[in-house]
């Protein structure tokens, strides 16, 4: 399944910094965020009109942790042909994705832990069947 790059952005780990990408094809969107301490990757429902739009978030790196966060890094989101599953590329490096039709989440740190009442009951764990999602 082709990859529709609807985001590129280069950036530094820690400075903050806040991307967005709309799906091609509905309702859906994620949103990239570092915020000095952390970098997120958030599942956004734009149909949500009372309460909050974010559906799951995805820890994708704890800056303290990144050995090479003074090299200048260059982030994508991209969208299935379906629209309803995203993927973030940090150098071209899957690191984090959402399935909006199975409401899953998953990314390379694995946290939060599942979330028994809301979105990513199952392990958020990334494995080879994530990345079957985009081939």
């Amino acid at each position: 399944m082709p990859l529709k790059i609807a985001a590129t952005q280069p950036f530094k780990i820690g400075q903050p910094l806040v991307v967005d990408a709309d799906s091609p094809e509905g309702r859906y969107a994620t949103v990239f965020e570092d915020d000095g301490k952390t970098g997120y990757f958030y599942a956004v429902d734009t149909d949500v009109e009372d309460g909050n739009p974010v559906r799951d978030a995805m820890l994708v790196y704890t800056v303290a942790d990144v050995t090479d966060a003074a090299i200048e890094s260059t982030l994508e989101i991209g969208w299935s042909d379906d629209g309803l599953k995203a993927l973030l590329l940090i150098n071209d490096e899957p690191h984090a994705a959402f399935d909006f039709a199975q409401r899953q989440g998953w990314c390379l740190s694995g946290e939060p832990a599942p979330d028994a009442t809301g979105w990513s009951k199952a392990s958020r764990q990334w494995s080879d069947d994530v990345e079957a999602l985009f081939d």
